[in-house]
């Protein structure tokens, strides 16, 4: 399975944007689905994850801000951002747990988020 992600882009502080993010069986959106962030020089962090259910979990950081939501008969999950800081800019990476095999996850190619002061 294949995850697109898109929505990255350029914004200033207090800005929005939003992120989506399919996979390409949709079989595979009965698995917990998350965005992660990574910034240069840093390790790849969790952002917030959803699971088929409904459960959500967020980072301390973007609680507030974020909000993850996820349409399982469209497939995609969506990440809003809303008052964007600086220290928002990072690549973001959707994850998809397999619903049909533990240990084994999916990654999306990344997609750009930059917040200018």
């Amino acid at each position: 399975v294949q995850l697109q992600a898109s929505g990255g882009g350029m914004v200033q502080a207090g800005g929005s944007l939003r992120l989506s993010c399919t996979p390409s069986a949709r079989t595979f959106s009965r698995g917990t689905m998350g965005w992660f962030q990574q910034a240069p020089g840093k390790e790849r962090e969790l952002v917030a994850a959803i699971t088929s259910g409904g459960s959500i979990n967020y980072a301390d950081s973007v609680k507030g801000r974020f909000t993850i939501s996820r349409d399982n008969a469209k497939n995609p999950v969506y990440l809003q951002m809303n008052n964007l800081k600086p220290e928002d800019t990072a690549v973001y990476y959707c994850n998809l747990d397999s619903p049909f095999r533990a240990g084994v996850e999916y990654w999306g190619q990344g997609t750009q988020v930059t917040v200018s002061s």
